[in-house]
This record gives C-alpha cells, sequence and structure tokens, in this order.
C-alpha cells in the first residue's frame, strides 16, 4: 500500500507525463494568465452596499460577470477548507481540509488539537490546480494562500503558514527586503506590524511577482478585512473602511498587471472564502459537558475529555475520544444540547452527507456530531462559567464570525470574473465554490479532473480558445 507521500509524487509525475503534450499542442495557452484574489471574509452582500466605495472591485465585475448574491461557499464556512475547494473543485469532505490545520486525535481522553503547522501533502488529499498548472509547465505562484507550506507546485511562494517567512522562496524573500517590504528576514518583524501593514506587503509582493515573472498562475489571499469584521462586525464602520482598503489592494495587483504587460491575456478572478455575520451573544457547550463530568479542567485548562467541543465559529465539532462509546455519547450530547437557547441544530453522522463529510470512521478529523449555532449566537470553546448562553465578551468569541452552515445566505462570499474570455456586464446566479478551479482550469487550457464542480461556462464571451 502507497502512503500519501508515495501516491502524491506518483500521481505528478503522472500529471506531468499527460499534461505536457496536451499543453503544449495548445500554444496560445501558454500565454493565459489567471490572477485568483481572495478576500478574506467578503460577502457577497457588501458589493451592492452603497455605503462603501469600491472602484475597482465594481469596475471589474461591470466589465465582466459577478454571481448575485454571492456563491454559496462549503462546509464548513471557514478559511483553510474553502480556500482548497477554491483550488481544488472539491468539498472538504473529499479534499481533506476541515479547519484551518489538522484535526488531531490523542486517543482516549485526549482532547483534540488542531495543527496549524503542516506541509500541504499533510493537508490536501488531491493535487490542486496550482500542481496541475505547474506539472504542465506553466509559471506558478502563490501569496498567503492556505494549505502550500512545501508545496513543490510554485515558483514562487510565501505561504499562509505559522513562521511563514520561514516557508516563503528564498529569491522572492531577498527581493522583498531589498524592495523594503520586508525590514529582515524575521517573522517576528514581519508578524510586529498589522494586519493592514501585512496586507500591504502581500499586495506588493503579489505586485512584484505579476511585473517580474508574469505567472500564469498568481494566487493571492488578504486577511484584514477578515480580521477587521471579526472585531467590529461588517457593514460598520470599521468594516467599511476595511472593504475600501481591500479595494485599493485589488487596484494595486490591476497597475502591475498592466505594468507587466499581459492584461489582454489576463483573467482576475475575485472571490471570497465566506461571508459574515454578527454574533454578540455565545453558547458554550463545554461548559454543559463539564457540568456533566465529560470533561475534566485543571487550573482552568482541559486536561482530559470524553466529549469536549472544538469551536469552528457559528458551529462546533463534537469530539468523542473513545471509538467504542462515541455513538452514545454524541446521541447523549445531542439530548443535552438540542433545544437549549442559541442552539439551531445538532448533527449525527447520519446527517453528514448534508455538509458534505463522510462518517468519522472514514477519516479520523471527522466529528464525532456537529452543534449548530443560530444566527446572532457563535460557538465558545470555553469551559469555565456555568451558563450555556452568554455575552461574546465573556465567551471570548467575536463579535463577528462566520463557520455557519454553507446553506445561510449570510455566508455567501463574493464572486466576480473579468478580462480575457469573460463576457462583459454578464450576472449569473446558483454558483457554488467548487466551480471555480474547473473555471481556472478551462482558462488555462489545462485538463483537471479532480473538481466535483463544473466550469462557468455561461461567464465565457463564447471560447477561451478563441
Amino acid at each position: 500500500m502507497l502512503n500519501r507521500k508515495q501516491w502524491f509524487s506518483n500521481v505528478a509525475a503522472l500529471i506531468t507525463a499527460s499534461l505536457i503534450p496536451w499543453v503544449l499542442a495548445q500554444a496560445d495557452a501558454t500565454d493565459r494568465h489567471v490572477v485568483l484574489i481572495s478576500i478574506d471574509g467578503f460577502a457577497g452582500y457588501l458589493v451592492d452596499d452603497p455605503k462603501v466605495p469600491l472602484p475597482n472591485i465594481r469596475r471589474l465585475a461591470e466589465e465582466g460577470c459577478i454571481v448575485e448574491g454571492g456563491m454559496t461557499v462549503s462546509d464548513p464556512s471557514v478559511t483553510w477548507p474553502n480556500h482548497t475547494t477554491l483550488v481544488t473543485g472539491l468539498k472538504p469532505g473529499r479534499h481533506g481540509v476541515l479547519a484551518n490545520g489538522v484535526l488531531v486525535r490523542g486517543g482516549v481522553g485526549v482532547p483534540v488539537k488542531i495543527d496549524s503547522n503542516r506541509d500541504q501533502i499533510d493537508l490536501v488529499r488531491v493535487p490542486t490546480i496550482a500542481d496541475v498548472a505547474h506539472a504542465a509547465g506553466l509559471r506558478t505562484a502563490e501569496v498567503n494562500w492556505p494549505c502550500t507550506r512545501n508545496s513543490k507546485s510554485f515558483d514562487d511562494q510565501f505561504p499562509d503558514v505559522p513562521n511563514s517567512l520561514d516557508y516563503t522562496t528564498p529569491r522572492l524573500r531577498t527581493e522583498l527586503i531589498e524592495k523594503g517590504f520586508l525590514r529582515d528576514e524575521s517573522q517576528a518583524s514581519f508578524r510586529s506590524v498589522s494586519v493592514v501593514g501585512l496586507d500591504y506587503v502581500w499586495t506588493e509582493a503579489a505586485c512584484h511577482l505579476i511585473r517580474q515573472r508574469k505567472p500564469h498562475l498568481t494566487l493571492v489571499h488578504l486577511l484584514n478585512n477578515d480580521a477587521t469584521h471579526h472585531r467590529r462586525g461588517a457593514q460598520t464602520q470599521d468594516g467599511y473602511t476595511a472593504n475600501a482598503y481591500a479595494d485599493m489592494c485589488v487596484g494595486r495587483i490591476l497597475d502591475a498587471i498592466d505594468d507587466a504587460g499581459i492584461r489582454e491575456t489576463t483573467t482576475v478572478i475575485l472571490v471570497a472564502d465566506h461571508g459574515f455575520t454578527l454574533t454578540p451573544k455565545a453558547i458554550r457547550p463545554n461548559v454543559v459537558l463539564r457540568k456533566a463530568g465529560l470533561l475534566t479542567l485543571d487550573g482552568g485548562e482541559l486536561t482530559e475529555a470524553q466529549v469536549h467541543v472544538v469551536p469552528e465559529g457559528g458551529v462546533g465539532y463534537v469530539y468523542c475520544t473513545n471509538p467504542a462509546t462515541a455513538s452514545q455519547r454524541a446521541a447523549f450530547v445531542q439530548k443535552l444540547l438540542l433545544g437549549q437557547e442559541g442552539v439551531a441544530d445538532f448533527l449525527l453522522p447520519d446527517r453528514f452527507n448534508e455538509v458534505g463529510f463522510p462518517h468519522p470512521r472514514e477519516n479520523n478529523q471527522v466529528p464525532d456530531a456537529i452543534v449548530v449555532a443560530k444566527d446572532g449566537y457563535g460557538v465558545s470553546g470555553n469551559m469555565t462559567g456555568e451558563t450555556l448562553v452568554t455575552t461574546y465578551q465573556e465567551a471570548r468569541t467575536a463579535l463577528g464570525s462566520h463557520g455557519f452552515l454553507a446553506k445561510s445566505p449570510k455566508m455567501k462570499a463574493m464572486c466576480i470574473l473579468s478580462g480575457v474570455g469573460i463576457r462583459p456586464g454578464g450576472k449569473i446566479q446558483g454558483v457554488d465554490n467548487t466551480a471555480v478551479a474547473p473555471t481556472i482550469a478551462k482558462l488555462l487550457g489545462l485538463k483537471y479532473d479532480y473538481a466535483e464542480g463544473k466550469p462557468l461556462s455561461n461567464v465565457f464571451v463564447t471560447s477561451v480558445d478563441q
């Protein structure tokens, strides 16, 4: 039996052997460029909000196609899972990224942890569109894109991972220091700036790569919008300021495309990973579990758990640490929580098809149940206190949250396609984010068979081969 790394290596070799002749047979494909820009947390409803100036984003929509009302995202509606869906065309239950890291079960009584210090090979179960593009001989780059650490499929990378500078392509890191965008090579100095400052560095890194390397595929992820919405909420003065700054960053990237002389061969795809809603209250299911004797604290820290909940914004992953009693424990917790204030639903594995998750026996990262909060309530991992429901301040959650079930209209994300091959003034509906990766493949003339989504053929002028 091949292990995952051997399997991935074999797949990459097959891709290289099969796709290079196919791509070379279509010479014009090597003149195409796709820039995929993700503005974290930019809800679909914000594009039409008249209170925020978005000249660059709205111009892209007018010159291209927009998904009206927003694009449906994947469950869970959090960052790493949805960014991976954008580049695989698969739901998280199939591509394997269920949180912002790997969910590690430690055995009976041992709490589950999220480990974000992982390579792409540990996180993503299938080749991404970037893997296929690189294997086909196209130039690729990523800036702050999740689940790409130590990928071999980028000519330049600056990954979204703890200690990201340690995993940034050395030549890119050196160039950014020489240009003054980074002070030095230390992670401490990079992270000492504000989130706005981080977006500035990431934007300038993307602009530099576009001007200097002209990648056929560029992935860019900006974060300040999400951070501001968590702290202050969307559709607030602070939120609108973050939206406007994100629009300025998009404008900088568009200028770089012009400077590189590739505007006439470039398609820009502007997306988000999820939407946002206000959560002034929070539920604390772990408090209920503590009072039921299912978890133990020492000095406020979780030391042992028969059952505990890992929060993911608007949902909580319920983990039962003893497989022999998992189904009975999960059903017991359902009785404890369902019907309580702030609890909208409680999913046992027989309903996991509703969120695209396999059974926990098929993937040990998958929880044994999922508790779903009502709109207005976040899920807290807090274990102290006496009540299930409290304020977001006491629960130490955020005023603005995502992570709710993707079927919620507020979780819908911005999606705009503009540039070469895209018909102007188009408005489409009913799109989910599994369509993005196959659409990129179509634009770049690549064969990509992994996606469950289909290319957005109704956005094209006629044929992208013309």
